[in-house]
């Protein structure tokens, strides 16, 4: 039982720091050196090694512990620019809105088809057969309609990274918009995603 709680003491000791240990008046000290002397080589070995041991554990997680608070920063800033994106997008649908054409003229649609090469994802937000929203696509390279077959889908952004269109199709569905979902485009033209997913994850 001494045993035991000499071990404890030397491992509290140890645990102190330097300036403390400075500052133990002379009867403490003789009884700390006491303490000491009870241990085996063995225990005192022991101890010493799970001080290491335990520093080297800490020193490891201080390590991971920055790691995730550089991903949470990365990822509340790729957060932030989603939520500017959508706020111009709803601020360019109110003006859009408040200065569009309500009457029979005839309305440009934006194509589905951009004009750059390569693979471009979009996220579709929805497609209808009777509601036509091609007036608020005018002067908004972000906000897109194809109506190719009758039927109007429409699209928001444009991402050369597949992983990227994906978290914004995620922010999407977090505020409602519940049918958003990841189209591919390849050369201008609307493909199947499985045809271009290969290639790019």
């Amino acid at each position: 039982m001494k045993s035991i709680v000499a071990i404890f003491s030397v491992l509290f000791a140890l645990l102190v720091s330097v300036d403390a240990s400075a500052q133990m008046s002379k009867q403490e000290s003789k009884e700390w050196k006491k303490r000491i002397k009870s241990l085996t080589p063995e225990q005192y070995k022991a101890l010493l090694e799970e001080n290491k041991s335990l520093k080297g554990q800490l020193s490891s997680l201080k390590k991971e512990a920055a790691g995730v608070e550089d991903r949470l920063n990365e990822k509340d800033d790729q957060i932030a620019d989603y939520q500017d994106q959508v706020s111009s997008l709803r601020k360019e649908l109110a003006e859009a809105k408040k200065g569009g054409s309500t009457g029979g003229d005839a309305v440009a649609t934006r194509g589905a088809a951009p004009s750059q090469k390569g693979v471009l994802f979009k996220v579709q937000i929805g497609a209808f057969k009777q509601k036509d929203l091609s007036k608020f696509s005018q002067n908004n390279p972000s906000f897109e309609v194809d109506g190719t077959d009758g039927t109007m889908r429409y699209t928001i952004g444009m991402f050369q990274d597949y992983w990227e269109a994906d978290t914004f199709k995620k922010y999407l569905r977090e505020m409602g918009v519940k049918d958003a979902w990841i189209v591919a485009y390849k050369d201008g033209q609307r493909v199947p995603i499985k045809e271009v997913l290969e290639g790019v994850i």
